[in-house]
């Protein structure tokens, strides 16, 4: 991972290391960042601009991979499968997707980690 995206990835974690919603703060230990415009040509990919795995967080493109609300997004999701590895995950499948706790909380910690906002 280049040193623009590992700073970005930094500042992520560190907003997120502002909030006490888990036990342990986000860690970005063995988390990359990468670009996979083919990924996102998939259907179920085709309406998002990034997506979280435990320890991948996947963009669309650089410009996805360098907005740092964007990859704080993510991360919070990688955070969240931190604390339930098999719960997050299978909430979509279950729960869906605009009204799912895990996504809500997400855009929930961009808005309130924003700089500025202190």
């Amino acid at each position: 991972m280049d040193g623009d995206r590992r700073a970005t990835l930094e500042r992520a974690a560190a907003r997120l290391r502002r909030l006490d919603w888990y036990p342990r703060p986000v860690s970005i230990r063995g988390v990359r960042l990468a670009v996979t415009p083919w990924l996102f040509r998939l259907p179920w990919f085709r309406r998002f601009d990034g997506y979280a795995t435990h320890v991948v967080l996947f963009f669309r493109d650089d410009a996805a991979a360098g907005n740092e609300d964007l990859v704080t997004h993510e991360l919070c999701h990688a955070w969240q499968m931190q604390h339930h590895p098999l719960g997050m995950p299978l909430s979509y499948l279950f729960r869906g997707y605009e009204r799912n706790r895990y996504e809500l909380e997400a855009r929930r910690a961009v808005l309130e980690t924003r700089p500025g906002l202190d």
